[in-house]
């Protein structure tokens, strides 16, 4: 049974897709701590008339700067003015893509939903998203549902136990840490992903690859599987 484990993700890109749509089963990991600074849990990039632009939900203070609070604490701006804001920045940079239309209520729907935790928010919208790519085998699992023990490879072993994994695919930054060796010892096998994908009709050029799911879809709708896993 394949299996990935990644961190939720606020409108991720193409690659985390792929990622899901190699997997029976994806964990988010979502009751480990948040990465304070930068991150993509609560943040993306979309492409603009400017040129790229970042999507950044605003976080709580009193849990932003705790060094020791999970993912799944996370608890976003509850006023809702980055909900309109970023409502507003998607439609109006994608309205004259070939398939806005297409995907309008779905996304326009997230923004108008109401709750304030931000895991509970990126997890729902990348679920959605996978099905609009036409991913409907992959069974999605959270972490925290696990009780999962340890840190690091130990704490992603117990993880792949549980759920009687035989394959772990992971993203080629986490050979600088992960332990090779324990998982094979406990009959787990190690893919690693690489991302190698064809440009696409992008609105604004030139071209930008590093960009939320978002592009790819609105840009080629039901075709968006043949710029990720589709040969």
């Amino acid at each position: 049974m394949n299996c990935v484990i990644l961190q939720p993700s606020y409108i991720p890109w193409r690659g985390y897709f792929h990622q899901i749509q190699k997997a029976d089963t994806f964990v988010f990991y979502d009751d480990v701590q948040y990465e304070q600074g930068r991150s993509w849990r609560n943040r993306n990039r979309i492409k603009t008339a400017a040129g790229s632009q970042w999507l950044t939900i605003p976080l709580q203070s009193h849990g932003a700067h705790r060094k020791d609070v999970a993912i799944n604490e996370m608890r976003t701006q509850s006023d809702g003015l980055w909900r309109h804001k970023h409502w507003e920045t998607i439609r109006h940079s994608y309205s004259r893509a070939p398939y806005f239309a297409q995907y309008r209520s779905m996304i326009e729907g997230w923004y108008r939903a109401e709750g304030d935790n931000l895991a509970e928010f990126t997890i729902a919208t990348t679920i959605e998203l996978a099905s609009a790519l036409g991913i409907g085998h992959t069974r999605f699992v959270r972490s925290s549902s696990l009780s999962a023990t340890g840190a690091k490879t130990p704490r992603l072993l117990s993880i792949l136990r549980a759920l009687g994994a035989t394959r772990y695919i992971s993203g080629p930054a986490a050979r600088d840490y992960l332990d090779v060796v324990a998982l094979e010892s406990a009959g787990i096998a190690v893919e690693w992903m690489t991302y190698e994908y064809p440009e696409y009709p992008q609105l604004f050029p030139p071209f930008d690859p590093q960009v939320s799911i978002l592009d790819l879809l609105l840009n080629t709708g039901p075709s968006a599987a043949q710029f990720i896993w589709a040969k």
